[in-house]
């Protein structure tokens, strides 16, 4: 079903009031198809992530300067060529090779919870993979799956804490389910897709 501009300013314009001027929406556009997004930036967003390298290509194509273009899915060392071309900055940076290739601002991506099902380093590696990437300007975690939104809030706090340790200002954390926990816990962008586009 095609995307309402009107449901999706409708949404956005209330979830930014909620959030304020510093914490920046990025739409999560993994299930938007690429004729679909002429419908975010009718709805006045401003920034989208993508998940794969070459559905970033397909819709960078189609849509080109609409949006800043931000990469949020798992990074391969091989496509961090793609993302350098088309994103001013990569939330999911995890992986030495990658490191060697990116050129653009990045945010380390942590696990914090563990699970072998998440992408990220454990915390403990965070200070020697800080040493690898010149251009890391923050960090970002994916929490366990809960029910409830406040089960995220220990993973976000304890991001925030390694972002001060490390002098670090941004911070990628919260979804449709639990972002009003992650702005609260000092996120500075959110990566929302389905609170966006529901009507």
């Amino acid at each position: 079903m095609a995307l309402s501009a009107e449901t999706v300013r409708a949404n956005y314009e209330r979830i930014r009031a909620e959030l304020g001027p510093a914490v920046t929406i990025v739409a999560a556009t993994k299930y938007v198809a690429p004729e679909d997004l002429g419908a975010l930036a009718d709805a006045g967003l401003a920034v989208v992530g993508e998940n794969r390298a070459q559905d970033l290509a397909a819709k960078r194509a189609l849509h080109g300067d609409a949006f800043r273009w931000h990469f949020i899915g798992h990074l391969q060392s091989r496509k961090a060529p793609t993302v350098n071309e088309l994103c001013e900055l990569c939330h999911s940076l995890a992986s030495e090779s990658a490191a060697k290739r990116l050129t653009i601002p990045a945010l380390v991506e942590v696990n914090l919870s563990g699970e072998d099902s998440k992408s990220g380093i454990p915390e403990r590696e965070l200070e020697d993979f800080l040493g690898l990437y010149a251009n890391v300007v923050g960090l970002m975690t994916m929490p366990p799956a809960a029910a409830d939104p406040e089960g995220s809030r220990p993973y976000f706090r304890r991001l925030r804490e390694l972002a001060v340790r490390h002098g670090l200002r941004e911070l990628s954390m919260g979804t449709s389910q639990d972002y009003r926990v992650a702005a609260d816990e000092g996120a500075t962008m959110v990566r929302l897709g389905a609170v966006l586009y529901a009507g």
